[in-house]
């Protein structure tokens, strides 16, 4: 979706400065909110497209005013109140007042080093050929969908070089809206920096984005 957290090529915001030796969390409350994200995600009540989602569709004014693991904390929230994890009024209580939902799974203390090694792989078998192939032009398609997707604003509607194939992933389009993975074909795709941002981009600079096979077409 065109919110908060698609801000390629937006301006008014600054430069981006690097913080110096920056620590892995700047408050104990940070280092608490990834470990309820992560264990929450192991419970299996939602995807990572999902998840992802839940983030990038907080109200824009409030996502660019968040810390960032303020809007993980206000996406988890989002997630648990859909699925009836955590009431409203548990919440303002802060204490559980009733029967706790099932999960598929549990992450004990113990399994999070091997968890986190192990990462959430996305790629799937493939049953088809990828439609193109290195070296090949393709063109992005025009999309402004209200749900999750990886095709930023920016490189929509513009022509590029598939650069390398890098296998058959998980649709992120379809996981997010839970209408099943429907995994993909996906490429690297280069893009010279002229054709999304203009002349006054440097002529040699170019961009790469991993994108998946719905967002692209032959090129003309």
């Amino acid at each position: 979706m065109n919110g908060g957290a698609d801000l390629g090529g937006m301006m008014g915001f600054g430069p981006v400065v690097p913080e110096v030796d920056e620590p892995k969390f700047h408050a104990e409350w940070e280092a608490r909110v990834m470990g309820m994200v992560i264990a929450l995600g192991a419970a299996g009540q939602w995807n990572l497209d999902q998840s992802r989602f839940a983030r990038e569709s907080l109200p824009p004014a409030e996502y660019m005013a968040s810390p960032y693991y303020a809007i993980w904390l206000k996406a988890v929230t989002k997630l648990l109140l859909a699925r009836g994890m955590v009431t409203e009024v548990e919440l303002t209580e802060g204490r559980a007042m009733t029967e706790p939902v099932p999960v598929k799974r549990t992450l004990s203390a113990a399994d999070v080093p091997g968890a986190l090694a192990k990462g959430g792989p996305v790629d799937r078998p493939a049953e088809t050929q990828p439609r193109f192939t290195a070296g090949g032009k393709v063109h992005t398609i025009n999309i402004h969908p209200d749900g999750h997707t990886r095709l930023p604003r920016y490189a929509r509607d513009k022509t590029g070089v598939i650069e390398r194939i890098h296998g058959h992933h998980v649709y992120p389009d379809t996981n997010a809206r839970g209408e099943g993975e429907h995994p993909c074909w996906l490429y690297k795709v280069s893009f010279a920096a002229r054709d999304l941002w203009g002349e006054r981009a440097h002529p040699s600079d170019r961009v790469t984005l991993d994108l998946w096979e719905p967002y692209l077409r032959p090129a003309e």
